[in-house]
């Protein structure tokens, strides 16, 4: 659970090192008027200026809107509820980093406290762009430094973050509270060490699936000594061992501390150790969940059941990184009050599975390896009724591997989980009736992402395309947010997404299409588009040019290995007002005349940014 941003402050930190308070603004025009109705000039009371008296009212009540979406519709009413929004948005989101420059955020939103910030687009997590494309935290944290002292919360996500900036971050925030990185890179150990020294309130640091260099500092043991506020602490991506004791001690003063998420050189025998400490837990990511030191002949292991025992409130379980099966009864005792679980890491088979899913009654969230085959989604159907998202991942990524997972697996899913919202479904063989069955049996999908692996796989059955399953997903799914399309489609298939697919915020395509119609279809036919994301795909600049009308509504177009050429992007940059319009040249791919590998395009209210590298070319 995150702090609440409402929490007071110290009163020597109220004075300091809060943000200006606009709630006795008052207009000049008011303030100047003499006294009116009696006609005498005596300085008597002066009503307030009517816009005073409705810009006060707009901003007590907009301190109880939340929703990005709907602060976003608010600042668009007029002029005054563009500025008095602005005044009272204490979380501000920006979904591209150089779609607004750090000075004119700062400038508009003057009493921010968290800051949500994205970077590089998806793909970089596929390695199909530059490893030095941008995306750099340094000039927003230094603006950030500048403006906001108070500020308690930062979430990157795909940014590069040197050392320096996690320096600067900690030493020009007093009351620093939460740091959330996720994907992101250029850090290491070194820069840790000194953020957690120097962040003595600091309540949250979540290091997800980021690349942290190992510079040899043992980062952990530089928290402050004493109680410690921590509240979340995961590291489970940091690929260097750690020191265990301070870790341990970290834990014992860290009462709050209710999620903990541990790197693959924690051992089992050291998790139980941890779990003893703070039985309060309630997400907890094991580590490498083996053994890594060498028992002694005749040494007991410590009873593992039990500390899972203890643990009453644990709801999220994941982790078990290089997992030894014999000891996945340990966690039997916490199954039957699990909201989540993530096995995307361990490679258990469909017996190993069983016993623990047959008691996982309550479970929202489960994520797994393709290993369990179609009879552990199966029994997955059978048991998780509550079931809202699920993840299926591949051992073997390859396109030419066998998957034990099919449209059997697929279709019991649908059956047996009907409350289903999210599903992302690896495989290589996939039938339409399958997916039209999913359709039917869970009308609440919001994500639908299903990646048949083989490139143009048809129906496994028929052998026709798969045009028509994901036509029933885009017509009989009314909440469709964003899915995702493989496998051998047509240009019909994207005709039924134009026609139906009027909420899809983000779609993802890969290997897919006839022609540029299939494009044309999607641009003309989803008003709420934001993010569209294609790769290896027959489309080239007429379906290019075909959504001159849409793209400053979106947030992005990613297009690689298409059919785009310099002179069909030049004709965007030329035609497009506030767009950025990138060609992207990968480290090892030579000038090729006209034709364009990657094209990346985003709005920005700042135009071309001043960093790219060599390897991008802005039109």
């Amino acid at each position: 659970m995150r702090p609440n941003w409402a929490e007071q402050m110290s009163e020597d930190d109220e004075k300091q090192q809060s943000p200006p308070s606009d709630l006795e603004f008052t207009s000049n025009k008011a303030r100047n008027c003499n006294a009116t109705g009696s006609g005498s000039g005596h300085p008597e009371f002066q009503p307030p200026y009517p816009d005073q008296v409705l810009e006060n009212v707009l901003e007590n009540v907009l301190h109880f809107v939340t929703s990005r979406r709907d602060r976003n519709a608010a600042s668009l009413v007029c002029k005054s509820w563009y500025r008095v929004e602005a005044l009272t948005r204490s979380e501000l989101f920006i979904g591209n980093c150089y779609a607004v420059s750090p000075r004119r955020a700062t400038a508009r939103f003057i009493r921010v406290r968290a800051l949500h910030l994205k970077g590089k687009p998806r793909f970089a997590d596929f390695n199909l762009m530059p490893h030095d494309w941008g995306a750099h935290f340094g000039p927003w944290v230094l603006a950030m430094a500048r403006a906001y002292p108070w500020l308690e919360k930062v979430y990157l996500k795909r940014m590069t973050v040197t050392d320096d900036d996690l320096v600067t971050l900690a030493e020009s925030f007093s009351g620093f509270k939460e740091l959330v990185l996720v994907c992101c890179d250029g850090f290491g150990t070194s820069g840790l060490a000194v953020f957690v020294s120097k962040c003595r309130q600091l309540r949250v640091i979540d290091l997800i699936e980021s690349e942290v260099t190992d510079d040899e500092t043992d980062w952990i043991s530089y928290f402050p000594e004493g109680e410690s506020h921590l509240e979340s602490l995961i590291f489970d991506c940091v690929e260097c061992p750690i020191n265990f004791e301070a870790l341990e001690r970290l834990v014992a003063r860290s009462p709050s501390l209710k999620k903990l998420r541990l790197n693959r050189y924690v051992s089992i025998g050291q998790l139980y150790h941890l779990m003893i400490r703070a039985p309060q837990v309630t997400h907890l990511g094991t580590g490498s969940f083996s053994p890594l030191e060498v028992a002694g002949q005749g040494d007991q292991e410590p009873d593992y059941r039990t500390a899972f025992a203890a643990c009453r409130s644990l709801v999220c379980l994941s982790g078990f990184r290089e997992i030894i099966p014999n000891y996945l009864p340990a966690i039997y005792p916490v199954c039957a009050n699990l909201t989540s679980l993530n096995f995307s890491y361990a490679n258990i088979n469909t017996e190993q599975l069983k016993p623990i899913i047959r008691n996982c009654h309550k479970l929202q969230v489960f994520w797994v390896l393709d290993s369990i085959c179609d009879e552990g989604l199966q029994a997955v159907a059978a048991t998780c009724k509550e079931l809202r998202e699920l993840r299926v991942f591949p051992i073997d990524a390859n396109e030419d591997s066998d998957s034990p997972v099919s449209e059997v697996g697929l279709q019991a899913i649908s059956e047996g989980c009907r409350k289903l919202q999210s599903i992302l479904y690896f495989c290589q063989r996939m039938t339409n009736a399958a997916v039209i069955a999913m359709s039917k049996n869970c009308p609440d999908l919001v994500v639908f992402r299903l990646c048949i692996m083989k490139r143009h796989r048809p129906d496994a059955v028929t052998g026709a395309p798969m045009d028509d399953g994901f036509g029933a997903i885009v017509m009989n799914c009314k909440k469709l947010t964003r899915l995702a399309v493989s496998g051998l489609l047509t240009d019909k298939a994207f005709d039924y997404i134009g026609k139906y697919g009027k909420l899809i915020r983000t779609l993802s395509v890969a290997f897919a299409g006839d022609s540029d119609m299939g494009l044309k279809y999607v641009l003309k036919g989803c008003p709420q588009l934001q993010k569209l994301e294609i790769r290896d795909s027959p489309f080239g600049d007429a379906a290019l040019l075909s959504g001159l009308h849409h793209y400053y509504n979106m947030r992005f177009l990613w297009m690689s290995s298409c059919k785009l050429t310099r002179r069909g992007c030049q004709e965007i940059a030329h035609a497009t007002r506030r767009l950025v319009v990138e060609v992207i040249r990968s480290a090892d791919e030579e000038e090729m005349g006209d034709s364009v590998g990657t094209l990346y395009m985003y709005r920005s209210l700042e135009g071309p940014r001043i960093d790219a590298p060599k390897s991008v070319t802005i039109l």
